[in-house]
């Protein structure tokens, strides 16, 4: 590795100092710039014979058109004065930053800077549609098994109230009912947490903070299918400039005001941290309204051809897992995808060669891809990318919304209704509970039944989250090993745990062989799933202190 070949007088050398993380060697780390700054860098990078250290130097700290100094010398003042002042000096130097990225004709470009972007109380409708834009982007949503959703803001239940339906006819069926899926919510925590505490009491050596976790967990994960697809949630996001753009575009294109109202408000505040980057997302811009127009045409299309050619198709009248497209050829595929970088062989003899091996010697094969791995977090080669398989799953939204994030797979879901049926928890069947919650799920059906006669997609935020909705996955054996034995590790939710499992079963029982990668899926039962994990996290913070 070569020493750093750059040489810098003392004065450049304090001057860069403040914006990497050294001077000296060749590998560094940039540190308080802005993004916009940060992407013009890195594109302009690659077609320059200078140093990164160097190209910051004389073509963006001294180079006056960039306006440098007046966009990070503000960056650590908070004052609306400071901030207005940055903005003003982005906006003069954006010119220069457009034309560096516009010059190289690239999208990936737009992946050379990011922003952290915070949305709140917005609806769980809303969040899944955020987390469909999946490449580029990483979402932090609030948990439905930590957080208690029953806490009100000014005397009212935090639901998002849709404006449509705020103006109809329905405004007051629409409101009765989200507030009585909350009451019932919260009515009935302190009900089950007495009885889960009876059932499985505390033992000795277990302290009471990892059992209180734990039990609230338990408690939270039977009731969170009461919450109504309205709830408000809040997000952390971060993605890259590709991301967001495509993100917006999505969002502007969307039938729901929320989300419309979610691309707008988002592209004010990231125009004053990556402006250059979304830009193409403004709904005046040629390259939003020409995708506006593609995705209408397109959905009005498929929703004639589906009238025409699906319509008479019964749903699938049951929840469950269901594998619905593998290759047969895949054990072969990955045989020869696992030999390739240590052959000078191609591909398509490789395969001709797999697929003439006997049983014993393709499993020999994957026992070397296979039999070393120590703990799931141990990541399989790439070559079990090239078996796929595609699962259909019938489950409650708050399973979907558990898993929908995985972000290494395709996946569509179907509009939220209530003709799936519901999920009913086992701890409350058979008790005091269960009459009350099925009353809830039963009445708020009702309503999103007329609700939906008129006006069906806003009828879906009236929707309890423990009705059952249709979607598919389409995933590779790498990721879908990733996912089933992160998902049915003991402190998951039961539900989602069973997805994972069942996924894993149909894959081996179709392809056996592949069996041994799936070595970490955990298929026992845990009452108090999340106890284990939380006296393993109680005990690491005693070891730090």
């Amino acid at each position: 590795m070569l020493d750093n070949y750059e040489e810098f007088t003392d004065e450049q050398r304090k001057i860069i100092e403040q914006y990497v993380t050294n001077t000296s060697t060749n590998i560094f780390a940039l540190r308080n710039l802005p993004e916009v700054i940060k992407g013009a860098l890195f594109s302009r990078y690659s077609r320059s014979s200078l140093g990164l250290r160097a190209l910051l130097l004389k073509e963006f700290i001294l180079n006056d058109e960039t306006a440098f100094g007046s966009i990070v010398s503000h960056r650590s003042v908070e004052s609306d004065e400071k901030n207005e002042e940055q903005s003003v000096a982005i906006k003069k130097a954006q010119n220069f930053y457009d034309r560096i990225l516009d010059g190289y004709g690239d999208d990936s470009i737009g992946e050379l800077g990011g922003a952290h972007l915070a949305i709140e109380n917005v609806s769980m409708i809303a969040a899944k549609v955020i987390e469909d834009s999946r490449i580029g982007g990483s979402p932090l949503e609030k948990s439905t098994r930590y957080i208690y959703f029953d806490q009100k803001y000014e005397g009212e239940y935090l639901f998002y109230r849709e404006p449509i339906l705020m103006t109809s006819a329905y405004k007051d069926i629409y409101l009765e009912t989200c507030n009585h899926l909350f009451e019932t919510y919260g009515k009935l925590i302190p009900i089950l947490t007495e009885q889960i505490e009876k059932e499985f009491p505390k033992e000795p050596d277990v302290s009471n903070v990892a059992y209180t976790a734990a039990l609230r967990a338990k408690v939270l994960d039977c009731l969170r299918g009461l919450l109504p697809a309205s709830a408000m949630t809040n997000m952390g996001l971060y993605g890259n400039g590709r991301f967001f753009e495509t993100l917006l575009q999505k969002l502007n294109c969307h039938n729901l005001n929320e989300l419309q109202d979610i691309a707008r408000t988002s592209h004010q505040e990231l125009t004053k941290v990556i402006p250059s980057f979304i830009r193409r997302a403004e709904p005046s811009h040629k390259h939003q309204q020409t995708y506006a127009k593609f995705r209408e045409k397109m959905d009005e299309e498929l929703k004639l051809m589906a009238d025409q050619y699906a319509s008479n198709i019964e749903p699938l009248s049951s929840p469950g897992v269901r594998l619905v497209n593998y290759d047969l050829e895949s054990p072969v595929k990955v045989a020869a995808a696992l030999l390739f970088d240590n052959t000078k062989a191609g591909l398509t003899e490789l395969q001709e060669v797999c697929r003439k091996l006997p049983q014993e010697d393709l499993a020999r094969i994957f026992e070397a891809g296979a039999n070393h791995r120590e703990n799931r977090r141990h990541k399989s080669p790439r070559a079990l990318e090239h078996a796929e398989f595609t699962f259909e799953i019938v489950a409650d939204f708050g399973i979907y919304r558990d898993l929908q994030r995985h972000r290494i797979l395709t996946q569509s879901r179907q509009p939220l209704t209530c003709e799936l049926g519901y999920y009913i928890p086992p701890a409350i069947i058979g008790t005091e509970m269960e009459q009350e919650y099925r009353e809830a799920m039963e009445k708020a059906k009702a309503v999103y039944d007329e609700i939906a006669v008129e006006l069906p997609e806003e009828a879906q935020y009236v929707v309890p989250m423990a009705y059952n909705i249709q979607w598919y996955f389409h995933v590779n054996l790498r990721a879908l090993q990733w996912m089933c034995e992160l998902r049915s590790s003991p402190a998951g939710h039961p539900m989602y745990r069973y997805i994972a499992q069942e996924m894993a079963k149909q894959v081996c029982h179709v392809f056996p062989e592949f069996e041994r990668f799936f070595r970490f899926v955990d298929y026992d039962g845990y009452e108090l799933g999340r106890l284990g994990q939380e006296i393993r996290t109680e005990e690491k913070l005693k070891n730090k202190s």
